[in-house]
């Protein structure tokens, strides 16, 4: 199989959540095969430190800074890119947060939040860009899942329904759109050494659990996932649609 199915270059990645953590391993992928990458976020200092580190390092990145969960800001942040000329070929709907407690203590308003930005975010971030990628009659969806998009675990309920509701989306938007040239795919990762898991990480039975649930024995580095990035945004999987594709070192495959 040819390398020129993974060259990106002269597309245009957005990548939600991407300062930092997974969202920026993505970044650096796709813009190491050629992309041009915007990042966003929403804390402006971080999002211009990523993307000065980002630029120093040789790659074709700018920054996009709005909060996924507010529709005006995403509405606008869309109409900008239309107004420069700028054509989303890619979209990685990353942005997402964790919240830790037991259903019976849980408030509304955070279980609502975690909807707000884990789910419904990827679906109005995916329709805009599918609106503008349905008139070109191309384009790639990648929706960020989780181990938890099949699997529950205690204290993470709003987590796991709102990636559960990822792997379904996916589903929904390639019904909708692999017609329209669109493809739409979903990575489900699993333990990853982040910044969101170091609670995680710094808990030794927790650590030690995941190191034996696990298979590869180990925690995934968050470059570990560029790979599967770059293959569902590049034409290597122009005939993949509505799939959640797991990279999580084998854990949903032992019991």
């Amino acid at each position: 199989m040819s390398l020129k199915l993974f060259d990106l270059t002269g597309r245009t990645a957005l990548v939600t959540g991407s300062s930092r953590g997974l969202g920026r391993a993505m970044a650096e992928g796709l813009a190491a095969c050629g992309a041009r990458v915007i990042l966003n976020g929403s804390n402006g200092d971080r999002l211009n430190a990523a993307v000065e580190e980002m630029t120093a390092a040789g790659h074709d990145v700018r920054g996009a800074l709005f909060d996924v969960t507010d529709e005006d800001a995403i509405r606008e942040a869309f109409a900008g890119f239309d107004a420069s000329g700028t054509t989303i070929d890619i979209l990685v709907n990353n942005a997402g947060i964790q919240f830790r407690k037991p259903m019976l203590d849980l408030d509304t308003a955070d279980w609502q939040r975690i909807l707000d930005v884990n789910l419904t975010a990827a679906f109005v971030i995916g329709r805009e860009a599918a609106r503008r990628m349905a008139v070109r009659g191309h384009g790639k969806i990648i929706n960020i899942g989780s181990l938890t998009s099949d699997l529950a675990r205690a204290t993470v309920a709003p987590y796991a329904v709102s990636k559960g509701g990822i792997k379904m989306l996916t589903k929904a938007m390639a019904a909708e759109w692999s017609e329209l040239g669109i493809q739409s795919n979903a990575i489900g990762p699993g333990f990853f050494d982040t910044e969101m898991n170091e609670a995680l990480t710094s808990n030794p039975d927790f650590d030690s659990w995941v190191k034996s649930r696990t298979p590869v024995h180990r925690w995934g580095k968050p470059e570990e996932l560029a790979g599967l990035a770059i293959f569902l945004a590049s034409d290597a999987s122009n005939y993949v649609s509505g799939q959640l594709i797991f990279a999580d070192g084998g854990f949903t495959s032992v019991m």
